[in-house]
C-alpha cells in the first residue's frame, strides 16, 4: 500500500490500516482496517421500522377521517379548500350519497349546503328524517371538481375511482338498511355501469350494493333547474320508505 492510500484511509477514520507482514518482516498487503466485533459495535442502531399504515377498508372512523383529510389521490385535491366528508348520525339507517361538493360545501367543510341542502332537507322532512338523526349523508367524492372556468362539474371517473373506497368504507362503517342515490354520478359510481346511463332508466326499481338496497333519484341541484321533475323525486322516496319498513 502505498503512502497516498494510507493517508487516504487515515482521513476517513478507517485506521488503524492492518498489515500483513511476510517471515522477513515487510508489509505485503491490506488486511481489513475494523476489526469485526469493533465494526458491529461502532455500526449505528437500526431506526425501528414504521408499522404499516392500515388498508382504508380495514380504517375506523378517526382513522378515515384523518386519511380524507390528507388525501392526494388526484387532481382534485389541489383545488380544495376544505375535504368534505360527510355529516350526519354514524349509525343511520339511512344513507343519502351525492355526487360531490359544491363551491359552498368546500367552503364549509359539508355536504349539501346552500339551495341544494335546503331541497335535499325538505326532502328527509317529507320522510320523516332530519339531517343528522337516523340520517347520513355523504358524497363519491370528497373534494370540489371545477372545469377550467372554476365552475362546478361532476367528477370523472378516474377521481371517482380514486374517491369511492372511502365512501365504501363509509357504508361498511354505518350499516345502513338502505341507500338513496342522489344522481348520476353517485347511482353509477355504486352500481358499476356504463357512464352514459340515464337517471330516468334507474328510477323505480330498487338495485343492490353490497347486499343493501339502492334506490335512484334525481339530485337536488338538478331538480331546483327542473321543477317539474320533483314529482318523481317524490315517487322514489316513496319508494325508498316502503322499501326500507320491508326491511327493517
Amino acid at each position: 500500500m502505498n503512502e497516498r492510500t494510507a493517508l487516504f484511509i487515515e482521513e476517513m477514520g478507517l485506521g488503524p490500516v492492518w498489515l500483513r507482514r511476510d517471515a522477513s518482516g515487510e508489509s505485503v498487503g491490506l488486511q481489513p482496517a475494523v476489526a469485526p466485533e469493533e465494526a458491529i459495535a461502532d455500526a449505528a442502531p437500526l431506526a425501528p421500522s414504521a408499522p404499516p399504515a392500515p388498508l382504508v377498508a380495514e380504517m375506523d372512523w378517526t382513522a378515515l377521517k384523518a386519511s380524507v383529510a390528507g388525501c392526494v389521490k388526484c387532481g382534485l385535491c389541489q383545488g380544495r379548500t376544505h375535504t368534505v366528508f360527510g355529516v350526519g348520525d354514524e349509525k343511520a339507517k339511512w344513507l343519502f350519497i351525492g355526487e360531490g361538493p359544491g363551491r359552498n360545501e368546500d367552503l364549509q367543510g359539508e355536504p349539501f349546503v346552500g339551495q341544494a341542502g335546503k331541497l335535499l332537507d325538505n326532502m328527509l322532512a317529507a320522510i320523516g328524517l332530519r339531517r343528522g338523526e337516523n340520517a347520513y349523508i355523504a358524497n363519491v367524492v370528497k373534494c370540489r371538481p371545477t372545469d377550467d372556468s372554476g365552475r362546478d362539474r361532476p367528477p370523472a371517473p378516474d377521481e371517482a375511482a380514486a374517491c369511492l373506497p372511502y365512501l365504501e368504507r363509509q357504508i361498511a362503517l354505518i350499516r345502513p338498511t338502505v341507500l338513496v342515490a342522489l344522481g348520476k354520478t353517485a347511482a353509477l359510481s355504486l352500481l358499476g355501469l356504463d357512464p352514459d346511463t340515464p337517471v330516468s332508466r334507474l328510477r323505480g326499481k330498487v338495485h343492490r350494493y353490497a347486499g343493501l338496497p339502492l334506490i335512484v333519484t334525481y339530485h337536488p341541484a338538478y331538480l331546483l333547474r327542473n321543477l317539474p321533475e320533483k314529482r318523481k323525486a317524490w315517487e322514489d322516496l316513496c319508494l325508498a320508505t316502503a322499501t326500507y319498513a320491508a326491511a327493517d
